[in-house]
């Protein structure tokens, strides 16, 4: 049996400066198996950004730029490819090396790899986790697209998570990512290899310092990596990929994998990015817009998920004019970090961080109106007691409420602008009834509003 050499590198760790923004980490799962916590227990609302190949495209100066601009806008976790999408086995990273040094893929290159070290530290010291993926799929398999080559069985799949878990065990800042963008196919060895390589990492983590695990799928169905792992112990919380077609209901994914056994966090790794191709027909459809994408984001929270990741067309394949974009990104992605939802999902994750946060839950049947399950689907969430409750309209406009299982006898309402993050009184107070009539401050297409109730005594 062929010995591989990453078994047996030895690879000395990069230590790097601790800076004033040390992060409170790794993340945690909360005791109610549904959230995260930092390692402090403070909630953790994850909020990430799609750039597979930051590592791969970018230097160091532009990585800085990227995640200094990504700090500032509220991001909190970033998911990257360490073997990258775009032909990342044989075209050389922004400082010419390649991730191996031999043409059977099983000897890593230390310069390469030194260049993901210094992009994590610097994530690091800009409060940022980084949700590493160990290689993208079409390594595995190719599906219609990647160009490979298909280098891991589940021997080598083992032996690169053993290589690859041990140089980053002792970070702070980083969540493992199993998969990338390939679903297993059915009557192959494709779960045993990510199985395998989950394996390898799991058998180097640090006790006192785990890092937790999840998988990035295609677009299937009724769940996402619950599918197929959602038993295995190495898989934490479950990620979906819920495409890149607006007006898909979202939320019923994340229905699906609250409604499993074990209980485990949910969300949505990849729905659709901005400035991307509607079905990857931009010549009919045209391109996403903002509130495509906010509508998405809001769903998938309200209906229970962990929190949400975002992307934009032109950043996650760092598109630039000397490069090939892949399904006709629009502008370079140093153009592309300032996007309007970009800029508003900070929004998102503060309005939610506003209230209790381990004892929220989704709630549908505040909704009195009968709804379809269209663009304009009403979505509400609310803590276990009652005290406060949020109801998102995709579109603004009119709508009944059950307000009877909210506490306290006095009901006060606000709304909030997920565009501005503005919040205003609603005017009047509310009554506990099965039907309560409510109409938006505006309505029609981008006028997506936030109702929220609090109980005032």
């Amino acid at each position: 049996m062929k010995t591989y050499a990453f078994l047996f590198l030895i690879v000395p760790l990069v230590f790097f400066e601790a800076s004033a923004q040390q992060i409170a980490g790794p993340i945690r799962i909360h005791e109610n198996q549904r959230y995260f916590t930092d390692a402090a227990g403070q909630p953790f609302f994850w909020m990430a950004d799609t750039a597979w190949e930051l590592f791969h495209r970018l230097d160091l100066k532009e990585a800085e730029t990227y995640l200094d601009k990504r700090a500032s806008q509220g991001f909190n976790v970033v998911q990257a490819v360490a073997l990258a999408e775009i032909d990342g086995l044989n075209t050389p990273n922004a400082n010419g090396d390649k991730p191996f040094l031999d043409p059977s893929f099983t000897t890593p290159n230390e310069r390469y790899f030194e260049h993901v070290d210094q992009i994590i530290a610097m994530a690091e010291k800009r409060g940022i986790h980084i949700g590493l993926l160990p290689t993208w799929g079409d390594k595995l398999f190719k599906a219609g697209w990647g160009v490979g080559p298909e280098i891991f069985t589940p021997e080598k799949a083992f032996a690169f998570g053993q290589w690859i878990g041990k140089r980053y065990a002792d970070r702070k800042n980083l969540v493992w990512i199993i998969g990338g963008d390939r679903n297993p196919r059915e009557g192959s060895k494709d779960v045993k290899v990510w199985n395998e390589m989950a394996r390898g990492i799991t058998e180097t983590q640090n006790p006192a310092n785990k890092q937790l695990m999840t998988f990035h799928p295609q677009p299937t169905e009724p769940g996402g990596s619950s599918n197929w792992f959602h038993q295995e112990d190495w898989l934490d919380f479950n990620m979906h990929q819920t495409g890149h077609c607006p007006n898909q209901p979202t939320y019923q994914k994340i229905a699906h994998d609250r409604s499993l056994t074990p209980t485990k966090p949910t969300l949505d790794g990849e729905p659709m990015y901005e400035e991307h191709p509607k079905c990857f027909n931009a010549k009919e459809l045209g391109y996403s817009e903002a509130v495509d994408i906010r509508r998405i984001m809001y769903w998938n929270v309200f209906a229970g998920a962990a929190g949400q990741s975002y992307g934009c067309h032109a950043v996650w394949q760092m598109y630039d004019l000397d490069k090939e974009g892949i399904n006709g990104p629009l502008k370079p992605w140093h153009r592309s970090l300032d996007l309007e939802v970009a800029n508003q999902v900070k929004h998102l994750k503060n309005l939610i961080l506003s209230k209790p946060f381990f004892d929220r839950i989704p709630d549908q049947s505040l909704i009195a109106n009968t709804q379809k399950e269209d663009e304009m689907y009403i979505s509400a969430t609310r803590d276990i007691a009652g005290t406060f409750a949020m109801v998102y309209l995709p579109a603004g406009g009119e709508m009944l409420l059950n307000l009877e299982k909210l506490s306290g006898s006095k009901l006060s309402g606000s709304w909030y602008d997920p565009r501005t993050g503005v919040s205003f009184p609603l005017g009047r107070d509310l009554a506990k009834s099965k039907a309560v009539s409510i109409q938006s401050p505006s309505t029609g297409r981008g006028n997506d509003w936030v109702l929220i109730i609090d109980s005032t005594d």
